[in-house]
């Protein structure tokens, strides 16, 4: 790893997955995987390309029921792009000998190369050295540029440029039995220039799309079309001199019926890659984009920490750059890089928005907006089920309805089972709390008193009418729901599944509804007129808001917040045991599941549940809304709670080490960078086991830059300033980044050792109010301003 670069040196078949993980390229529009473009789909190579927000539906027989799911969809493959000696056997890594083969992904410059010395069976040398970029500038370009140099011969060589439509979803193998082919009525073609292009559509979204190839050689060659049923291939034959290289480019374009401005696909995507100019004036535009992004997500950290959390930039301005501000998509947990999860939306916003809110709030806005579009289905979510207001789904497709499978299969077992993962309702405080932290970045009230407030007011209601009062308790319940720890479905022998008094979910619940009566409290008359009459609000429900806010139920055991009632009543786990037994624990539900056993009956934690408080809120705020529903929750009470869960958690999701590591930063200062390293490592070492290669986790990856951004340095961004309140950690004690905060553009902290830096760009127009503990200051613009973190300390 270097500062800027991320490379691997030797061809490493099972490693492949993985590295085509994490050296695919995307624009935010599409990404295509690190593939090894001479190599068709195997069990060790998976060429895929998506395009965001590109969904289609399917059935499948399972366990002897009909399932349905809804899929990003794997697209045409405009990878190929192989090469033969004469007319022997095409080159690949699998088949040939292979000399000095390097792999190197160039964050800087969204470059991936490869290099490698290939030798065909009588010995004969080829040194290849190909380029690929997805364009960053033309969201709908991508190029290869493939140099080929014969070393110690001379004759022919021959080369493959093509495009396959007969490809299907299959980088998952537990959805290997699932109905996996999404493109129908595809047809390939080539125009009288030579460009060659196929057509196709999905299956039930009947999303129509478009790829055109045009692939030149700056060698005097002759050249054969070859057309199948679902793919098209043009053959370059160049006879080749000893020590001369022969260039190939191939230049690409990707079009779908989502795009607007366009009539058609197809003849989008033929003029495009008709008027797309050459590889270095199209690497130019490319560059400059990337060097755009780069100075408006500019983050410095020295040491180990540094090189990985550019990585981790690199991947999430990959999926979500300006691009996507212009698309109708959401977040999908595991980017543009693999098809795990199916491409769904989940809560991962809730990492991601925080960091996109004060680089790219444009971005921010559109996720958000994504979710408003989905405002109606999520009232009918709620509706369905009985009760006003918006249920947003735990995982979201293309409309909005629940897309949550019904059975998931167990590898370790062999044994599809029930998926209770649907009653993760918190889903929609995730939502409402994004309206809220984006709101406070970027000052756009009039996105917080429109379409936010529209959110803010429905998920509100949705959890007051949710809860149910308890005359023994005097406390208001929010019964049948799963937390964020997805091993806790259902009480050990229980019928039917579903939680009581989820810790995270009851005092998130009542965070947004104090948040939506602020907003309504904020509101312009006459826009608060609008609203109310719109939603049918009156002052007897804003009362019982106001009055379920107080009084939702939160349970303790044993002088620490339960995770759930009853929770404290369930069995001790022999941790010890099943570690020496199994070694890695972190999927300790299918373990016991395999077992026949269930993790239901015991105290152990897929992920942080209650400790998810600790990351959203910080310490005075959290106090505040315990006080709110009368609790008295003081240093100690957190500190035990903290002790508690970390002790009982297998650490089974990426999300896991990010938020331990972010409380444990403020609460057990010493023990936070063991949880800090292991979220850098997240997907660069495929912790995990195998996940990476189905699709890096993006919320960990964007969260990591979080931490850098909002948890050491303790900054908040409420009440129309900027406020720090650092946490040094000694492995990450010097630090700087940049902020785009309220129209201010060039908003630069830095902190060093025992120093907080803040300057304000020159352009800017209105100063900036900084708050350090007792420190307060108006920075006006091109001013900096340097305080001792013990003067802010007072």
């Amino acid at each position: 790893m270097g500062e800027w670069t991320w490379e691997y040196e030797g061809y490493d078949p099972a490693q492949e997955k993985l590295r085509e993980s994490l050296c695919t390229l995307g624009n935010g529009y599409f990404a295509t995987r690190g593939a090894v473009p001479e190599c068709a789909r195997d069990r060790v190579h998976y060429p895929g390309t998506y395009v965001a927000g590109c969904y289609n539906r399917l059935v499948s027989d399972i366990a002897g029921r009909h399932i349905d799911n809804e899929d990003v969809v794997n697209l045409p493959n405009w990878l190929p792009l192989r090469f033969r000696t004469g007319t022997g056997h095409w080159f690949t890594p699998d088949t040939h000998t292979v000399e000095g083969y390097r792999q190197a992904l160039d964050l800087r410059r969204g470059v991936l190369e490869r290099t490698m010395r290939y030798l065909d069976g009588d010995g004969r040398a080829v040194r290849v050295r190909q380029l690929r970029i997805v364009h960053m500038a033309d969201p709908h370009l991508a190029l290869l540029r493939t140099e080929l140099t014969p070393e110690g011969w001379s004759g022919a060589l021959e080369i493959e440029s093509a495009l396959d439509a007969g490809v299907t979803n299959g980088n998952v193998d537990r959805y290997k039995d699932l109905a996996s082919r999404h493109l129908t009525h595809i047809q390939p073609g080539i125009t009288e220039e030579g460009v060659v292009w196929v057509r196709c559509r999905t299956t039930t979204s009947d999303i129509r799309v478009a790829l055109a190839a045009r692939t030149e050689a700056d060698a005097p060659a002759e050249v054969l079309t070859e057309q199948g049923e679902t793919g098209i291939a043009r053959l370059i034959r160049v006879t080749v001199a000893d020590g001369h290289t022969v260039t190939v480019d191939k230049t690409v374009a990707l079009h779908t019926s989502r795009d607007p401005a366009i009539s058609d696909p197809l003849h989008a995507a033929l003029d495009r890659v008709g008027r797309a100019g050459g590889f270095e004036t199209l690497l130019d535009t490319h560059e400059a984009a990337w060097a755009q992004l780069w100075r408006a997500a500019e983050i410095d950290v020295p040491g180990e920490a540094g090189p990985v959390l550019r990585v981790h930039l690199f991947h999430v301005l990959q999926v979500l750059s300006p691009h996507t501000a212009e698309l109708d998509v959401g977040v999908p947990a595991r980017g543009l890089h693999g098809e795990a999860y199916r491409g769904h939306v989940f809560w991962d916003e809730l990492f991601v928005l925080p960091f996109l809110n004060l680089h790219f709030p444009e971005v921010s806005r559109a996720l958000l907006t994504y979710r408003h579009r989905r405002l109606e289905r999520a009232r009918f979510n709620a509706t369905d089920a009985g009760y006003r207001g918006a249920l947003y789904p735990w995982q979201s497709g293309s409309d909005g309805r629940e897309e949550t499978q019904r059975l998931h299969l167990n590898p370790r077992s062999g044994r599809w089972l029930p998926d209770h993962s649907h009653l993760q309702h918190h889903v929609g405080s995730a939502v409402a709390y994004n309206v809220w932290r984006y709101a406070e970045a970027t000052g756009d009230t009039g996105f917080l008193h429109g379409k936010g407030a529209d959110m803010l007011l429905q998920i509100a209601r949705f959890w007051a009418d949710f809860a149910t009062f308890d005359k023994e308790l005097g406390r208001y319940r929010i019964r049948g729901v799963v937390g964020p720890d997805e091993y806790h479905e259902a009480y050990p022998g229980a019928e039917r599944p579903g939680l009581d008094d989820n810790a995270y979910t009851n005092v998130t619940a009542s965070w947004v509804i104090c948040r939506a009566l602020d907003v309504l409290a904020q509101l312009p008359e006459p826009l608060r007129r609008d609203i109310t009459e719109r939603t049918g609000l009156d002052d007897a429900e804003l009362e019982r808001w106001d009055d379920v806010s107080r009084r939702l139920y939160v349970p303790f055991h044993s002088g620490v917040i339960s995770q759930f009632a009853g929770y404290g009543e369930l069995e001790e786990l022999d941790w010890h045991g099943y570690r020496a037994r199994y070694g890695d624990i972190r999927r300790l539900d299918r373990i016991m599941e395999a077992e026949g056993d269930t993790v239901n009956r015991y105290q152990a934690s897929k992920q942080a549940d209650v400790l998810m408080l600790g990351y959203l809120f910080a310490p005075g705020e959290l106090r505040a809304q315990f006080q709110r529903l009368g609790h008295d929750l003081d240093e100690e009470t957190w500190l035990r709670t903290v002790d508690h869960y970390l002790a009982r958690t297998s650490h089974g999701s990426t999300l896991s080490s990010l938020v331990h590591g972010w409380v444990l930063a403020r609460a057990r200062r010493t023990q936070a960078w063991e949880f800090v390293q292991e979220a850098l490592a997240g997907d660069i070492a495929d912790v995990q086991g195998g996940t990476t290669g189905e699709g890096i986790h993006l919320g960990a990856m964007a969260g990591t830059l979080d931490l850098v951004q909002r948890c050491l340095p303790g900054l908040g961004t409420g009440a129309g300033a900027l406020r720090f309140d650092p946490v040094p950690l000694p492995q990450m004690s010097e630090y700087r980044f940049c902020l785009r905060y309220r129209g201010h553009w060039g908003v630069k902290v830095r902190l060093r050792g025992q120093e907080l830096e803040v300057s304000v760009a020159a352009a800017a127009q209105d100063p900036v109010t900084v708050h350090l503990g007792e420190w307060t200051e108006s920075l006006a613009p091109g001013e900096t301003r340097t305080v001792s973190l013990r003067e802010g300390a007072g």
